[in-house]
């Protein structure tokens, strides 16, 4: 079997293991009591994981080169991290819940890559002179890296929101946490305005790893929507997960700029010309950052951070692909041909 055919195997695979993989997360989540689905999938993202990581060895040994070279590479190689970091942060969490956000958006980049593209834009195609360097691997695979970390990140701080229903929960305590059980309060505000009195969780033994169980005094007021102590620790969960997440893709988007840079004095003789790919790089090195100085010196958590990371997912997909769409710079001739 040739290794094009091999690729499209894998491609397909990867498609179709994501999609089911997708719906058992979201079965899941539906009817938590039902066994073996949290099992099933985790077992699936590695799978795909796996697929991709077979696809991509497949395209290095075809082209000679590593496979960052266009569009369809790049995506794949996107879904082979967002899965990799889904199973760090699944792990972390200790909740399978983590993979009702991360899954739905890596089976849809693989669609988009297998299923969308046109056939022209799949296929390998011998470098252009600037691309033929090191930095291919060096810059380009930090970058993809980074991307895909800071993505689940945001999509767990996104999931924050949608746990807590748009509240400002405010949540009182550690960010990171000590490994031992927390005593967190939570609070219910709007525009600043106390809705619901700070109600104490006391902590024990519990589901979640490294987070509180939370036991929720009765509420005393109707003007906020009651949310169950068990949203409020998978809230906890979320909130404390994204940030960790957000706080290992910031370093690696860090060092790929700064290999960008030398890169591209190399090729074109200036460290930053502010083409669109660099400055879109700069903002979203600039977004997170806020997002890190919030949780690090002002001591922002719960909604005001997460919105800012809602943020930089957008951002980021601005960065990877929407620079590309909208015009040309520099970086084009990397990614279409």
């Amino acid at each position: 079997m040739d290794l094009v055919r091999l690729q499209t195997i894998f491609d397909n695979a990867s498609f179709a293991i994501l999609l089911v993989t997708a719906l058992v997360y979201w079965v899941g989540a539906a009817f938590p009591r039902v066994p073996y689905l949290a099992m099933l999938g985790t077992t699936g993202m590695a799978i795909a994981n796996l697929c991709i990581a077979a696809l991509l060895g497949a395209r290095w040994l075809e082209a000679g080169y590593f496979p960052l070279s266009n569009l369809y590479e790049s995506l794949f190689f996107l879904t082979w991290g967002i899965t990799a970091v889904h199973l760090i942060a699944e792990n972390m969490s200790g909740s399978r819940l983590v993979g009702v956000a991360t899954a739905p958006v890596a089976m849809g980049i693989t669609a988009f890559a297998a299923l969308t593209l046109p056939k022209d834009m799949q296929a390998s195609a011998p470098l252009v002179p600037a691309l033929k360097s090191n930095w291919l691997m060096m810059h380009v695979s930090v970058m993809m890296l980074s991307y895909s970390t800071l993505m689940v990140g945001s999509l767990l701080a996104i999931a924050f929101l949608v746990v807590t229903r748009g509240q400002n929960i405010e949540l009182r305590g550690s960010s990171v946490g000590t490994g031992a059980y927390r005593d967190r309060t939570y609070q219910l505000r709007r525009e600043g305005e106390l809705v619901v009195p700070a109600s104490t969780f006391s902590t024990a033994p519990a589901e979640l790893n490294g987070s509180a169980t939370a036991v929720l005094d009765a509420p005393t007021a109707t003007t906020a929507i009651p949310l169950s102590p068990q949203r409020l620790s998978l809230a906890d969960t979320l909130d404390n997960i994204s940030y960790r997440i957000i706080g290992l893709g910031f370093p690696l988007l860090t060092i790929g700029i700064i290999a960008g840079g030398v890169w591209a004095n190399e090729a074109w003789g200036s460290y930053w010309s502010w083409d669109p790919k660099e400055t879109w790089a700069l903002i979203t090195w600039l977004v997170f950052a806020a997002y890190l100085h919030s949780r690090i010196t002002k001591g922002w958590q719960g909604r005001r951070p997460a919105l800012l990371a809602a943020g930089g997912f957008v951002v980021v997909w601005v960065c990877y692909l929407g620079v590309n769409l909208l015009g040309k710079g520099l970086h084009s001739y990397g990614w279409f041909l």
